[in-house]
């Protein structure tokens, strides 16, 4: 969770373009919402926020994470006024192996927003990926956009090269094809094409829409093969293309708008930039 005490500046109006992406209607927006929005938190670590006393509205304290906001409301968090949050904007990341998906990590282990270019400030991922998962990773200024990407409803397809250890065949891979059930977990439909084998090693490009928790080493693993190495190429409409490891490029604003229906404009792009 960001320190709110760093979170000075104007108070909160929803009126950006990242307000527009999920309207709550005339009441407003739930004040949870609101401050992992403008980045002081998560919205569950809001909730404790506020189950802790120490988020005010208009200099009275808040009792409950239900109650919601309007734009001449005045937020504060520990005394400080919650800044006015950014247009909503969105980047692609070439994550590298060896990176924690997390802003903190209890092992200890070096984390992707650690990794990020200092003049981003804070963002959130749309999904993760493992430890020693590669590829393609979005982030966001918007915690709402995030989660409303992450839903299956989106029905969104990852596409991952993978290159698995075994000696796979094409007749292997379209067991995946009318979803599993593996320990009491219904897997949907995976659509995988068997790319090239040689030996014991063979890249396939595995495209699934549903995105559970390891999902696809758990589906491999159920056909006997081990995943040797994954990559995410796509995630959706947006593309790894030849973005190199560690390069995080800003999805133009028009892009932004065209695939996620925002009507408003976004933050202008930033120029390409690469971690150090």
């Amino acid at each position: 969770m960001a320190n709110a005490k760093n979170q000075k500046g104007a108070s909160w109006s929803p009126t950006s373009a990242a307000a527009q992406a999920a309207p709550e209607g005339d009441g407003g927006e739930r004040i949870a919402k609101v401050l992992a929005r403008v980045g002081v938190c998560s919205r569950r670590d809001g909730e404790k926020l506020v189950a802790e006393g120490r988020v005010k509205v208009n200099g009275e304290i808040v009792n409950t994470p239900a109650r919601k906001v309007s734009p001449s409301d005045l937020i504060t968090v520990d005394g400080a006024a919650v800044a006015k949050p950014e247009a909503t904007r969105l980047w692609r990341y070439h994550k590298p192996p060896g990176l924690v998906t997390t802003h903190k990590d209890p092992e200890g282990r070096p984390t992707v927003f650690a990794n990020l270019p200092s003049g981003m400030g804070r963002v959130v991922s749309v999904g993760r990926l493992d430890f020693n998962s590669e590829g393609l990773l979005l982030l966001t200024n918007d915690g709402s956009l995030s989660r409303r990407l992450e839903l299956p409803s989106t029905q969104w397809t990852r596409r991952y090269r993978v290159r698995l250890f075994g000696n796979v065949t094409q007749a292997d891979l379209d067991r995946l094809a009318k979803g599993v059930t593996i320990d009491g977990v219904s897997f949907g439909p995976v659509q995988a094409q068997l790319e090239r084998s040689k030996g014991s090693y063979a890249w396939a490009m595995i495209s699934l829409r549903e995105g559970k928790n390891r999902e696809i080493k758990r589906l491999m693993e159920w056909l006997g093969f081990r995943v040797a190495r994954l990559i995410r190429v796509s995630y959706g409409p947006f593309q790894l293309g030849q973005l190199e490891p560690g390069a995080v490029e800003e999805v133009p604003g028009k892009v932004l708008r065209e695939q996620l229906g925002l009507g408003k404009p976004v933050a202008k792009s930033a120029p390409k930039t690469k971690t150090e």
